[in-house]
């Protein structure tokens, strides 16, 4: 693809993203043989394709298993999903990081606003510990941007991130501190400060580490600790170039680029726009990948677009990033 092409993707409006999906499955469908191969599988033709509620969805176990390109090409990135000591990881290979920094900026930007304008706080132990997280990548690059001195990474300095957050709040420096769930209970557990500059997001992930909450019990103790309203939260995940963001209340919402069906456990090639289901996700930003992947997150979607976790079906893998069940 071209870079207009790449560009149009990010311009994409609500009435010309079907027909840019379908153009992409056609794209991904010559270009990249394990895809086609797949979609042969299921019994279709490329001709069956004609709008995209008929695209087929790779599960996202085969990102375990292979190595999912569009073209062939040397890799710019490489991201490995966190997961356990029991679990294999999943790879996705970038081929171009300026189309992942263009997706995660010009969302951030359009939900939050300048990013010169925050100061970006990172709580992520074990993704800090780790060289091909995602994740830190794309806070690292928000950071970069955002240039503000008091930018920073945390692995387990608690009181130096209890200091940073209070001096934030006597400048009402509006501030954004994104964690690791586990990173944040941990973090809150020890430290209660009244926040009105600053906001929260956690990103999911408790990795063994700690008994299991639902986001609900999450975001409320949180919120006793800190005085905010509202919890925010991102779901992404290592085989996506897209993010969602919800500003409270777990209700998230996608990029233009970004498009969220369900569909039905017991029958995965029965996809719906709105209702409750596993989550299969269009991401046009992936376009060297796949874009159409079938993951395991279960979800309530509802006509407009937006959706809810409600946890992973049975007998999926633990992902360090999953969120937890509500």
């Amino acid at each position: 693809m071209n870079a207009a092409f790449i560009n149009n993707i990010f311009n994409v409006a609500p009435h010309t993203f079907p027909d840019m999906a379908v153009e992409v499955f056609h794209f991904q469908y010559r270009e990249n043989e394990l895809y086609r191969k797949f979609v042969k599988q299921l019994g279709l033709r490329k001709e069956d394709i004609t709008s995209f509620e008929k695209i087929p969805f790779l599960p996202i176990s085969f990102f375990k298993t292979h190595a999912i390109k569009t073209t062939s090409f040397e890799s710019e990135l490489v991201f490995a999903s966190s997961g356990t000591t029991q679990t294999i990881n999943s790879f996705h290979y970038v081929k171009d990081a300026g189309i992942y920094r263009h997706s995660f900026f010009q969302f951030f930007e359009e939900i939050y606003g300048n990013i010169s304008n925050w100061c970006v706080l990172g709580l992520l132990p074990s993704y800090l510990q780790r060289n091909n997280s995602s994740l830190v990548y794309m806070v690292n690059e928000l950071m970069e941007e955002s240039k503000h001195p008091e930018n920073g990474f945390y692995l387990n300095e608690f009181e130096k991130l209890s200091e940073t957050l209070k001096k934030l709040e006597t400048r009402k420096q509006p501030a954004i501190l994104i964690g690791v769930t586990f990173g944040l209970l941990d973090f809150f557990e020890r430290h209660e400060i009244q926040l009105r500059n600053t906001i929260v997001m956690e990103t999911g992930g408790m990795k063994g580490r700690r008994e299991e909450w639902t986001r609900k019990e999450v975001h409320d103790f949180i919120k006793s600790k800190t005085g905010l309203k509202q919890i925010h939260s991102e779901y992404g995940m290592t085989e996506l170039l897209s993010q969602a963001y919800s500003k409270g209340g777990g209700i998230f919402q996608c990029p233009a680029w970004m498009k969220i069906l369900v569909r039905d456990e017991d029958d995965p090639l029965t996809v719906k726009p709105a209702g409750r289901g596993v989550i299969n996700v269009i991401d046009l930003a992936n376009i060297y990948s796949c874009s159409f992947i079938a993951t395991d997150d279960a979800c309530t979607l509802q006509e407009d677009g937006s959706f809810e976790v409600i946890g992973r079906v049975d007998n999926s893998d633990i992902r360090g990033c999953s969120l937890m069940v509500v």
